[in-house]
């Protein structure tokens, strides 16, 4: 499922209701899972409308990044700002696309329950849906090319399938932040060519985001800024100022390489320092 940061019962104000736009900022961010960090001073801003791809080995932090910046997971040190405000202060305009494996697959839902899903942060559970919010659905799932799946059960569908609905829900929700978690993992060529479409697009509306990836040439290639983590921040910058040997050698323990090309391989041969990639 998509989530979101609700901890307010008002509705969010259109987006220029707000007095700064949306963007993220962190102030040296720690957090813990059992008296162990997992995110150490971590700082850094996303301007408004920016798409940043975030990069990193396994059990470097993306996922608790994230969870943070939506308030699944508590601060053990520093601030978070959303729209220059702290978090607590938004009901609807962040939302979250976890990875696939955190999702219980035999839950009863169809595609269509799934992204209506996305219209309750600003109505509320009780009240059903508006035919306005039924227009919003459709064409959520008509952008992610499932319209047709809208009666099939979610635990029926393909991996991909599965994502393009968890993708349809985020934009039925019609956030000015989004997070994804790892959503090319284990997806078809058409749904990964589906993300990208509508990551594009949600670019040219100015919708601020932040995707994890294992896939490093995609960082390089289709992002314009990359965000490097291990456990703190590693690097934060364009492809060609993130995607060098010293910062490769930090963040993947001498594991990755960058070519000639300007490609990036991942030597499996040569265990990182800590984890693997992810």
């Amino acid at each position: 499922m998509t989530f979101t940061h609700c901890d307010q019962p008002a509705l969010d104000p259109p987006l220029a209701a707000f007095e700064e736009p949306a963007r993220l900022d962190l102030d040296r961010v720690s957090v813990a899972y059992g008296g162990r960090p997992a995110l150490t001073d971590v700082s850094f801003q996303v301007p408004h409308g920016e798409c940043v791809a975030v990069v990193g080995p396994n059990g470097a932090g993306k996922s608790t990044l994230f969870k943070a910046l939506v308030g699944l997971l508590p601060l053990s040190a520093g601030t978070i700002l959303i729209h220059g405000r702290p978090l607590g202060h938004h009901r609807d305009c962040v939302a979250y696309v976890p990875q696939r494996e955190d999702v219980d697959w035999s839950f009863p839902l169809t595609v269509s329950d799934v992204v209506v899903m996305g219209r309750y942060g600003r109505k509320g559970w009780l009240r059903g849906p508006t035919a306005h919010d039924r227009e919003i659905v459709h064409e959520a799932l008509r952008r992610m090319g499932i319209d047709a799946l809208a009666e099939r059960s979610i635990g029926e569908l393909s991996g991909g399938q599965q994502q393009r609905v968890f993708v349809a829900r985020a934009l039925a929700q019609e956030p000015h932040i989004l997070l994804m978690d790892e959503p090319f993992t284990g997806v078809d060529v058409t749904s990964r060519e589906a993300i990208l479409q509508v990551l594009d697009q949600l670019h040219q509306q100015q919708v601020t985001a932040m995707i994890s990836t294992h896939d490093l040439n995609l960082a390089a290639t289709r992002f314009e800024q990359v965000l490097v983590l291990n456990r703190r921040l590693i690097a934060y910058g364009s492809p060609a100022e993130v995607f060098t040997p010293d910062v490769l050698r930090t963040a993947f323990g001498g594991q990755a390489l960058v070519l000639r090309e300007g490609l990036v391989a991942i030597d499996q041969c040569c265990p990182p320092e800590q984890g693997g990639v992810h």
